[in-house]
Parts: structure tokens; C-alpha cells; sequence
């Protein structure tokens, strides 16, 4: 598409979203925020469709195959959803509701949300009894700890790296493949386990909710090959999985409902339909026959589909626009030239355009302009804009700072997923106003990651976003600019590979204060901080936009998985009507 084609169509889709206007306000942007009416948040906290019927196939439609499965290694918001809410269970989750009460914490396969003691360097965790797995053999603590142990296995990458943060004794542990296991993990009967810290972690609850803690018996240890065959402590079990084509679940019989309060398993199969291109998905939910009637969409709706639904008030009444509370972010390599140079940084920080990025994402109905990198979930509902620099950039400025820095003309790689070139496209030409050439390198979702994780492949720049596990700065700024958690693989979080002793020493004082306020106020401070010394480029604020089929019910954005569909409640209204 030309440029001059996609100015035109840029405006006539923004023209479109405001044709679809419902007149419901974003209350977190205020009379100031930009855009106004926010068609798109029209079911927002709502759950669509009703109570579901159990019993029938939900279909799941996605362009892409999942990142990871394997417990130890998922840390991808809508996968860590999906594995966490059908596939496995962890000591504590999040309740099924949605809006505020999503980020309220439940036991899962706990009793309760963990006992601190030693100042609150130790946490003790009790199984529930008689929890199995899908063969019917009991979940022991054995296997928390044996999962959180794979957690550190060289060859597992990708997961979170908290239990590596947070627990004693770490120092070189490679995982259990060797035989080796922690001493700051321990299980004193097949119920009980104890977490050693090396300091006190008020929030370790929250922790306890990701897939690192959720079971894995060392009987059914695979390696690399896990990530295809999870052994299920949850509802569901895996039927079948064919790589970026199509994954079955059907009910694990031996999960049990009076041991779970979270998961209704209201379907009896799941089918996620993958590899499908272009707007696709999108244009068979719209429709909604046959089997694309019970069908709901991993990715986010492509903004070209917004005039396809928001002019039409039945297609848009499946439309799910929840916040996902991150920010997303154009992250510049801090290793190599040019981006070592502070100054180069600090020009990028004055190029991007910003609102040209939100047009080629769908308009400000589904985005807004991020000015700090902490999301406005960690700040009070409102980012911080310690630099006010016009959401369109300054490239005059822009100019200025790179001939101060002996780089008027810059050829930089930008490496971003298959479904984000046109947002990539936007910061091409953003960019090239300040003598800046992008040249793009487009990425097939399921190896995104990987790529970008491997320091051996990252480019020169990345966009992506960063989303916390749970309400805290703790889960933001440590994994996006400590350059401690730096991989050379499954490098997650810290992809613009900024190195700073000031702010790593700065990050250890906040992570020692007792005063969890103290603490918040603390975070947002470092992020003006880091925000003058311009390692990345925060610049959306986005919107989930996901479609649902007729037949669907239950339908909710959950808030902590970043807007994605709980898939623990989801469900249909007749399950006669679905097909596969």
C-alpha cells in the first residue's frame, strides 16, 4: 500500500470508528484524554452472552500457534491464560469475574494463599486433598517444586524469572535434568511446600499465580518436547496437537469440580483453528455459520475490521474492548551502535510519531498515546509525562540531537510480528522525517520471542509491549530495564538490553522496602528516571479487541491477562448448534 493510499485510508477508518460512536467515555482518559467517546469500550467489564450451556465445541480461531505451553516456559498474556485456566493449575489464581474483581486472588490447588513467616522470607503452601492428574495419579508438592525447578533449565527458556529473583540459593543452578534440586524448595510431606527467599516478598501470593507454579511429576519429563504434551491437572487434557495447525482438548475426567472455584469447563471440547491469514478471522466471526458460530478469536480483531463492526450494532454487540493495561513499547537496542549513544536515544524519544501508529492501529477508539512506560493500572490510573513531547514528535528536534551526536542519516532494523506491520509501517515513515531509514523485518507470531529473546538474532529494534503479572511495579520495571535478567536466549522483557548500575542499585532499594506505598511511589519516580535516559520508546496504550461468535456466552475480558477471554468461564448458549 502506497503512502498516499494509507493516509486515505487511515482517515476514512477513523471517520468509520467515530460513525460507530456509542457515546460511552473512557473514564480512565478524563475530559482531557485523547480521542473522546470510546466506541470500541461499549462491553467493557461486561460479560457477553448470557450464563453458557454445558456441553458442546468451542472453537478457538488464531492466526498463530501458541509460544509455549509447557508450564515453565509460558509467559505470553493470552497462552498463560489458556494454559493456566484449561490445561494446568497453580497454587493460586485470580477469580473469574470480570473487571476489578478479575484481580482478586483465590486458592487454586492451595487452601490458601500461602503463610509468610521469618519476616516474610519464608512461604508455606497446603495442597487441597485429593487433587489428580488426567491418568488419575495424585498432584503432589513434589511437583510444584520439580516445575519450579525446570524453570531453570537452560534449554526451557522463555518463562518468568521470578523464582530465580526471588528464591535463596540460586546462584548457577541449571535445573533438575542433572539431578540437582534446591534447598530453598522444600517438601516435608506430599502436601505441604516451602518456599525460601532471599529477602522479604509481601506479594509472594501473587507470584504463586503463574504458570512456574503449577505441577509437573518428574515422570512425565519431555525437555523441549513438554511444550507439546503438557500432563493436564486442569479440566482439560490434550487430544491432539498438530504445530501451527490445530490443538483438541477434551475433558480430563479426573478434574474435579468441588476442588476448583475458578473453572466452570462448560465445553466439552476446545479446538483452536491456527495459521489462518490476513483478516480472515476476523470476517468468519462477523459472519458466525456453522462452526464459526461458537468461535471466538485468540488475536486481536485487525483494525481494517473495525468498519466491518462498529457501524453494525449486532456484530458489534460481540465485541470485547477491554484495557489490557499494558504499554507497548519501541525498544532500541542499548548494546550496539547506534542506540549505545545516549544521545542518538534521545532523539528517537523526539522522531516516533505516535499518533500516526495509533491511526495504523485502529484510532484512538482502540488505543491512546503512552508518555511514560509504567501503565496506568500501576499509577493511579493516569502515566506521567515527564518529558511532554508532542504526541506527533518533533522531528526538527529529532535532527537536531543526531547532528549533535554525528548521525544525520541512520539505517536501523525493526523487527516486529506478522500482525504489526502496519503499525511498523507507521513508524517507518514517522521516523524517515528525521532522516531516520527503518527496515523492516516481519516475523511469524509463534517465533516472535524466540527471535527477539536470542541475542544473536535481536535487530536493531523491537516493538512489543510489556504487561504486569499482577498490580505491581515489581513485575514491570525489574524484567523491562534490570540488565541483570539479560539472556543471551529466552532474553524476555529486557529487550532493548539496557545495562544502567544506577538504576539496578536503585531497583534493589525499592524491592527492599517493607512499605508496599512507599514502594508504588518509589517505581513511578525510577520510571521518570529511565524515561531521560530513553531506552525504549513507550508508545501505545492499547485495547484488546476480540470477537465472539453468535452462539457464544460467558464472553469476558479478563483484566489480569491483559483483556484476553477467560477461558476458565467462556462457553455457548445452545450446545446443539456447534460443530467439530
Amino acid at each position: 500500500m502506497t503512502k498516499r493510499t494509507q493516509l486515505a485510508f487511515a482517515t476514512a477508518l477513523v471517520a468509520t470508528l467515530a460513525l460507530g460512536a456509542s457515546g460511552c467515555s473512557d473514564p480512565k482518559k478524563g475530559s482531557e484524554g485523547k480521542g473522546g467517546a470510546n466506541p470500541a469500550a461499549a462491553n467493557d467489564g461486561k460479560t457477553l452472552g448470557g450464563t453458557p450451556v454445558k456441553g458442546g465445541t468451542l472453537t478457538v480461531l488464531s492466526n498463530q500457534d501458541f509460544s509455549h505451553l509447557d508450564p515453565a516456559r509460558n509467559w505470553v498474556m493470552p497462552a498463560m491464560d489458556f494454559g493456566t485456566r484449561l490445561l494446568y493449575r497453580t497454587l493460586v489464581t485470580f477469580k473469574a469475574e470480570p473487571g476489578k474483581a478479575g484481580s482478586e486472588l483465590v486458592p487454586d490447588l492451595a487452601t490458601d494463599l500461602g503463610t509468610p513467616s521469618n519476616g516474610g522470607r519464608t512461604w508455606t503452601f497446603t495442597l487441597k486433598e485429593g487433587l489428580k492428574y488426567e491418568d488419575g495419579s495424585p498432584i503432589k508438592a513434589q511437583d510444584v517444586k520439580y516445575n519450579v525447578e525446570r524453570s531453570f533449565a537452560p534449554d526451557l527458556t522463555g518463562g518468568p524469572d521470578y523464582a530465580a529473583q526471588y528464591l535463596a540459593g540460586t546462584e548457577g543452578y541449571k535445573g533438575p535434568l542433572q539431578g540437582q534440586h534446591l534447598d530453598s524448595v522444600k517438601t516435608p510431606d506430599d502436601r505441604t511446600i516451602v518456599f525460601e527467599l532471599k529477602r522479604p516478598v509481601a506479594e509472594f501470593s501473587q507470584t504463586a499465580t503463574l504458570p512456574t507454579f503449577s505441577p509437573v511429576p518428574q515422570s512425565q519429563e519431555k525437555g523441549t518436547q513438554y511444550d507439546a504434551r503438557p500432563f493436564s491437572s486442569g479440566p482439560y487434557k490434550i487430544e491432539s496437537y498438530e504445530r501451527d495447525k490445530k490443538l483438541v482438548l477434551v475433558r480430563n475426567e479426573h478434574w474435579d469440580q468441588k476442588s476448583d472455584s475458578v473453572r466452570k469447563a462448560y465445553p466439552d471440547r476446545f479446538v483452536v483453528v491456527m495459521g489462518l491469514k490476513g483478516g480472515q478471522v476476523d470476517d468468519r466471526i462477523i459472519a458466525g455459520e456453522g462452526a464459526d458460530a461458537s468461535a471466538v478469536e485468540y488475536f486481536n480483531m485487525r483494525p481494517e475490521s473495525a468498519p466491518k463492526v462498529l457501524p453494525k450494532p449486532d456484530v458489534k454487540a460481540r465485541l470485547l474492548a477491554e484495557s489490557q493495561g499494558c504499554t507497548t513499547m519501541l525498544h532500541l537496542n542499548n548494546s550496539r551502535a547506534p542506540f549505545n549513544d545516549p544521545k542518538v536515544r534521545e532523539a528517537m524519544q523526539y522522531a516516533v510519531d505516535k499518533d500516526a501508529v495509533i491511526t495504523a492501529a485502529g484510532g484512538p477508539a482502540l488505543n491512546e498515546v503512552a508518555t511514560a512506560y509504567l501503565p496506568p493500572a500501576l499509577t493511579g490510573g493516569k502515566q506521567a509525562d515527564t518529558l511532554k513531547i508532542p504526541a506527533s514528535g518533533d522531528p526538527a528536534k529529532a535532527k537536531e540531537l543526531l547532528k549533535a551526536a554525528g548521525k544525520e542519516h541512520l539505517k536501523v532494523s525493526l523487527s516486529v510480528s506478522t500482525g504489526d506491520k502496519a503499525r511498523a509501517e507507521a513508524l517507518q515513515q514517522g521516523l524517515s522525517r528525521a532522516g531516520i531509514e527503518v527496515v523492516i523485518d516481519t516475523v511469524d507470531p509463534g517465533a516472535y520471542y524466540d527471535v527477539i529473546g536470542d541475542l544473536s538474532t535481536t535487530p536493531d529494534m523491537t516493538f512489543t509491549g510489556w504487561c504486569p503479572d499482577y498490580p505491581s511495579g515489581s513485575t514491570w520495571i525489574p524484567f523491562v530495564f534490570d540488565g541483570r535478567t539479560i539472556k543471551d536466549k529466552g532474553n524476555q522483557g529486557n529487550y532493548s538490553q539496557f545495562r544502567d548500575d544506577a538504576v539496578m542499585k536503585r531497583i534493589d532499594e525499592i524491592n527492599a522496602m517493607a512499605d508496599a506505598k512507599q514502594a508504588n511511589q518509589a517505581w513511578i519516580d525510577l520510571d521518570a528516571e529511565i524515561m531521560k535516559k530513553a531506552p525504549s520508546i513507550p508508545v501505545l496504550l492499547e485495547r484488546k479487541p476480540l470477537l465472539v461468535g453468535p452462539n457464544i456466552a460467558g464472553a469476558y475480558g479478563h483484566p489480569v491477562w491483559t483483556g484476553t477471554i477467560d477461558y476458565g468461564t467462556v462457553g455457548l448458549k445452545d450446545p446443539s448448534k456447534s460443530q467439530g
